[in-house]
């Protein structure tokens, strides 16, 4: 329900930017052409916020943020003072006219351009491409948890989104790829994917889930967050991290999971290491 009234709400304030932005275009090219602006308008219906600035156009933010308008002076509408009458739009050379109503799409143009600007100078977070568990070709291949790819085919890795773009590609044309990775222990290794092995006819997605490089961010710390009706409470608590079940080390939910399936055994209690309000504990849990 949360994530439901979030989207709406910045649904609202995309469309409160768009509005401002294309209603400003109007604004802007209409006062350089010498069209009065009677109002300025970001909403409908009753006005919250009123301002008038000393060319006599009025500011408004009114209570539905789902559109706007920029009213001007125009013969056609209403009767002007003869006085006015140079400033009406309607009075302006169709140069001018056209320049007034192409100028909001212009100006929603120019800010896409900036925002898509201002992102590639920023930039985007990103993972580092860092795997954090290997599994069918990539463990075939050689790779181990902490490898950090450097380069696919020659070409530099700095993100996961390289990696799978490169991966992706390979995968779909079914070729080798060779991969340099840096490992933990602070040495290089050039290992060999053979990603012609893959099953043919599987979208670029499937195909690269089949790899096995699985990142390292992905992996899930082995910390307890909540507990099933049946589980053993009166042993474990909310916070707890499980470092090791009968002496073997688990790093993560996946390899605690593979570890209980491995050890378990009817009636048997199981030994877990375990991590409390930084002491160290063992406990004996029945699977």
């Amino acid at each position: 329900m949360n994530t439901f009234f979030g989207s709406i709400w910045w649904m609202i304030v995309s469309i409160g930017i768009l509005v401002t932005f294309h209603e400003f275009g109007h604004f802007w090219v209409a006062r350089r052409c010498g069209v009065h602006v009677l109002r300025f308008s970001v909403g409908f219906g009753k006005p919250l916020l009123k301002r008038v600035d000393s060319d006599g156009t009025e500011f408004v933010i009114s209570a539905i943020p789902l559109g706007g308008y920029v009213k001007m002076l125009d013969e056609r509408e209403f009767e002007v003072d003869p006085a006015d009458a140079h400033r009406a739009f309607n009075r302006k050379s169709v140069w001018q006219r056209m320049a007034i109503t192409a100028a909001g799409p212009a100006a929603n143009f120019l800010l896409c351009f900036v925002l898509f600007w201002a992102m590639f100078v920023i930039g985007q977070p990103d993972y580092l491409p860092i795997v954090g568990r290997a599994d069918a070709l990539a463990a075939k291949a050689g790779f181990v948890a902490g490898d950090r790819l450097l380069s696919i085919d020659g070409e530099r890795v700095e993100t996961w989104t390289d990696a799978a773009m490169l991966l992706s590609n390979a995968a779909t044309d079914h070729r080798q790829v060779q991969v340099e990775v840096a490992r933990e222990d602070g040495g290089h290794a050039l290992r060999t994917l053979p990603l012609q092995q893959l099953a043919t006819g599987l979208d670029a997605s499937a195909a690269l889930g089949q790899v096995g490089l699985v990142p390292k961010q992905f992996i899930l710390p082995a910390v307890i967050g909540r507990f099933e009706p049946d589980a053993p409470t009166d042993q474990l608590r909310v916070g707890d991290r499980i470092l090791a079940v009968d002496g073997i080390a688990v790093a993560s939910f996946d390899q605690l999971a593979d570890t209980v399936h491995s050890r378990a055994s009817a009636g048997r209690p199981l030994r877990l290491e375990l991590l409390r309000n930084n002491q160290r504990l063992q406990v004996d849990i029945v699977p």
